[in-house]
């Protein structure tokens, strides 16, 4: 409980929080086991501070805040559209969508698998970058 402690005082002092520390940062700087923290982070999900994120970090929620709950394949294929990227269009790298997006290469390469299956992206072979192969369906809004 110390260690959810010490996280959920660090939300409330930090409003700019958006991500909880690593697994790792946590065990370094309280000097507990990964069960410990992981425990930690199963109190902060059930009193709704935290949730996991698919692919990426947990995230801090807050009461009036609405987080991004698509998945990271989902948050790619809105890179097309949201980058105004046409058919035939150079892709972001593997490597500038983990920096984008706070997740690992591996991470990336998986979802981006899902995008060309889906037909939205040519395949990637090496040194050919992967190009927009479609665009992706536009959904209504729920708001609409």
């Amino acid at each position: 409980m110390k260690v959810a402690d010490a996280v959920r005082a660090q939300i409330a002092k930090d409003q700019e929080m958006r991500e909880l520390p690593t697994l790792g940062e946590l065990m370094e700087v309280h000097k507990v086991s990964r069960g410990v923290v992981v425990r930690a982070y199963a109190v902060l999900r059930e009193e709704g501070v935290a949730e996991p994120r698919p692919g990426g970090r947990w995230r801090v929620t807050r009461p009036g805040q609405e987080a991004d709950r698509r998945s990271l394949a989902e948050l790619l294929a809105a890179v097309i559209t949201d980058d105004d990227l046409l058919v035939g269009a150079r892709f972001p790298s593997t490597t500038e969508l983990s920096a984008r997006f706070g997740v690992s290469r591996p991470t990336v390469s998986k979802a981006l698998d899902k995008l060309e299956a889906a037909g939205l992206l040519s395949e990637a072979r090496q040194g050919k970058q992967r190009t927009v192969r479609a665009l992706p369906k536009r959904t209504e809004s729920p708001e609409s």
